[in-house]
């Protein structure tokens, strides 16, 4: 009888024991920054919210458009009588910038706001002059006033054509989202003269003529402007000064170019 008892006593002993077993829950803490076990905090930020990791991108490729004009003339090579025979009117004369390839480079370690910009781009560039003004160089190469006098409808313009690469530091400043960022560049721009000419158009007998006399007018080769530019979002402003004059040392008037105006399409 006390070995039953024994028996029976054993059992219920092993069974409970046996049974807590199986039914005890083990609680394990999730690590720091880590949501349900599975999803970690930190990693989301790190790999798809922290705008500080993008690569930095500059404002410079894109379709240009504005007017030019002439700064600080002087005509002291001249007579009185030709003082100033130059002279354009500025909102007819027009720059089209083209710049066609961009190349960004962030300068910063932990941030994406500062940054270098160069490139490369097509610039036209043309002055509507006085309708009976036109230029040409004599046999020592200076710029002398060329006057034309035609039926009607007379129209005189000089033109050159360069190629350019820019230089810039670009300062971008984040407003609201990341992506909307407002910004400013400054720098400067070298230039090679590529073509220039000089353009009459007028009409003769009722029908449109025009003409074209291409050559260098003793226009520099290089030229090197100042830069600045600013913008948001679509709006993108842009002014050059040249710090080279237009033409060759005591070949003509002194002159400096400037060009403001705003960017149309954005690459």
């Amino acid at each position: 009888m006390k070995r039953i008892i024994l028996f029976l006593f054993l059992s219920i002993v092993i069974f409970q024991a046996y049974s807590q077993t199986n039914d005890s829950i083990v609680v394990v803490k999730s690590p720091a920054g880590r949501l349900s076990g599975l999803i970690d905090i930190q990693d989301l930020v790190n790999e798809g919210f922290n705008y500080w990791s993008e690569e930095f991108k500059g404002h410079w490729s894109g379709v240009e458009l504005g007017f030019n004009g002439f700064a600080n003339s002087d005509y002291s090579l001249y007579p009185y009588n030709e003082n100033n025979f130059l002279r354009n009117t500025i909102l007819q004369s027009n720059i089209l910038n083209i710049n066609l390839l961009q190349y960004s480079k962030g300068i910063q370690q932990t941030r994406n706001t500062i940054g270098l910009v160069t490139g490369l781009a097509l610039s036209i560039q043309s002055y509507r002059l006085n309708n009976h003004t036109s230029i040409v160089i004599d046999e020592n190469r200076k710029v002398q006033p060329l006057y034309r006098y035609f039926e009607s409808n007379q129209k005189s313009k000089l033109s050159s054509v360069y190629l350019e690469v820019p230089l810039l530091v670009e300062f971008q400043i984040p407003l609201g989202y990341a992506a909307n960022r407002m910004y400013f560049s400054v720098g400067i721009t070298g230039a090679k003269r590529i073509e220039s000419h000089t353009k009459v158009k007028y009409r003769k007998d009722n029908k449109r003529e025009k003409l074209k006399s291409p050559g260098d007018y003793s226009i520099q080769d290089y030229k090197v402007s100042a830069s600045f530019r600013v913008g948001y979002r679509w709006i993108n402003l842009f002014t050059t000064y040249d710090i080279v004059p237009l033409f060759e040392n005591r070949r003509g008037p002194v002159l400096y170019p400037f060009s403001v105006g705003l960017r149309l399409i954005s690459f």
